[in-house]
């Protein structure tokens, strides 16, 4: 099994959604040892912003006039689309930033997109472990419900138009003891903490019985 792991987030060794990925590897990996993990970091070696519009440029220019700088980009997408594309399984710590996926995971998603075929199922069947953290309370009845403009957006990529067998781990209020102002949903924020874990856990020893 090649497991395709993807991390975007720009919190280093302080990062809730990598924690929770790693959980889901941990469990993966103790069943299964010899696994093939490969590893893309969008927070830490960012893709580059204009290269998905040189990609999608280069499509109505034919290979031999492109300019170098297209055929990196034509190039570079291709490659996302083949490691989304040759993933028996994938795990994609993927945070919310300002209420929306960041710039890191847009880009590599418009790179993917342009890196395939029109229509093209890039994870098509592929079990698919999404992780995704929310600083705040997004739920039923929070001032801030209806703002996550990440995690819907993700499912339908990832889901629908991708073709992932997408299965969805959630973790919010991971600002708790850094902002003082969530300061009063210590609880709550614990509670989270605990059954985001445990869902991780799930989630990776289902990988490994695939």
């Amino acid at each position: 099994m090649t497991v395709l792991r993807v991390d975007s987030t720009i919190q280093g060794d302080r990062s809730a959604s990598a924690a929770l990925a790693d959980l889901v590897l941990a469990e993966l990996t103790a069943s299964r040892p010899g696994e093939t993990v490969v590893h893309r970091h969008l927070g830490r070696d960012p893709l580059p912003a204009h290269a998905w519009a040189t990609a999608v440029g280069a499509g109505w220019t034919a290979p031999e006039q492109r300019t170098p700088e297209q055929a990196d980009a034509v190039a570079l997408a291709q490659q996302l689309a083949t490691e989304l594309r040759e993933a028996d399984a994938a795990v994609l710590a993927l945070p919310l930033y300002n209420w929306g996926v960041s710039q890191h995971v847009k880009t590599w998603i418009d790179l993917a997109i342009a890196g395939g075929a029109p229509g093209d199922r890039l994870l098509d069947g592929t079990p698919v472990v999404l992780v995704t953290t929310r600083g705040g309370g997004y739920g039923p009845g929070t001032p801030k419900e209806g703002w996550d403009h990440a995690t819907g957006y993700l499912r339908r990529i990832l889901g629908e138009v991708w073709g992932a067998d997408l299965t969805v781990v959630e973790r919010e209020l991971t600002l708790v003891g850094v902002n003082p102002a969530l300061d009063a949903l210590a609880e709550p924020a614990a509670l989270q903490k605990k059954e985001a874990e445990a869902a991780a856990a799930a989630a990776g020893r289902a990988l490994a019985a695939r």
